[in-house]
């Protein structure tokens, strides 16, 4: 579904492309680790309630989810990015554009170091995020931060209460240590998806990739936290469920 830019391509279409700006949604769970939507309806969501582009599935510690959404990516009007948010043993990781799983339980910089090397970018979640948050027990990577050499910071993340996390992280980033800032909605429910997202230059998923390495992306957001939270509190015994069934896969690297 992607289409790379060929040399018969026009000027006047590669100049279209370069002004477009689009969205994605680089951080979302299924129901193959602790969210509450199954793929095929996250993608019909996409599809049907959102603007997005792009999307990433972002699952703990598997990338079964996001491959079975890459499958189906040819019947939707997006693309979809590989991806993972990897329990390194100080924190969360997200990789995407991802071939093959990272496991879990590795150190910040192995985990990096396991991401790059397959070509994958490497993206800090939810940095400052108090572990003990809600139903998801977000753990953010916080000091662990200095000396790691990530491809991104995610700067807004549209999961409730983490309006201080969140500009903390806004803050940290706006010093500009030659890395990209992302949004993504973190959802675990369906309705989430999209609420946080980046903006990148151009509407495919190589277009991202190269927003990114360009540094030029940057996080937005859609209106809708109160009803957001509201919904993820008469969701969280089935989130909790969810995160019993799965129990080794959404724990794995949590001290």
């Amino acid at each position: 579904m992607t289409v790379a830019h060929s040399a018969g391509d026009t000027a006047e279409e590669r100049e279209r492309v370069s002004d477009t700006w689009s969205k994605a949604d680089l951080h979302i769970h299924s129901d193959h680790s602790d969210g509450l939507a199954s793929i095929p309806e996250i993608m019909d969501y996409v599809q049907d309630k959102t603007d997005l582009k792009v999307i990433a599935i972002t699952d703990h510690n598997t990338i079964e989810g996001a491959l079975f959404a890459k499958s189906l990516e040819d019947m939707y009007d997006f693309e979809v990015v590989i991806g993972e948010e990897v329990s390194s043993t100080a924190g969360h990781i997200l990789g995407l554009f991802l071939t093959e799983p990272v496991p879990p339980r590795l150190s910040p910089i192995d985990t990096i170091a396991a991401i790059t090397e397959q070509g994958g970018v490497a993206i800090i979640p939810h940095p400052f995020a108090n572990r003990a948050f809600g139903p998801f027990g977000l753990k953010g990577m916080g000091k662990a931060l200095n000396g790691l050499a990530y491809h991104a910071l995610e700067v807004f993340n549209a999961s409730p209460y983490l309006l201080i996390a969140n500009r903390i992280a806004a803050k940290f980033f706006a010093g500009g240590q030659g890395i990209a800032a992302t949004g993504g909605s973190d959802a675990h429910v369906l309705r989430a998806v999209g609420l946080g997202h980046t903006m990148f230059r151009g509407t495919t998923a190589d277009d991202l990739r190269k927003s990114l390495d360009e540094f030029e992306t940057y996080a937005s957001a859609e209106k809708g936290q109160l009803q957001l939270a509201l919904r993820y509190m008469y969701r969280y015994p089935q989130i909790r469920r969810l995160q019993s069934w799965n129990w080794e896969r959404c724990k794995a690297g949590r001290p």
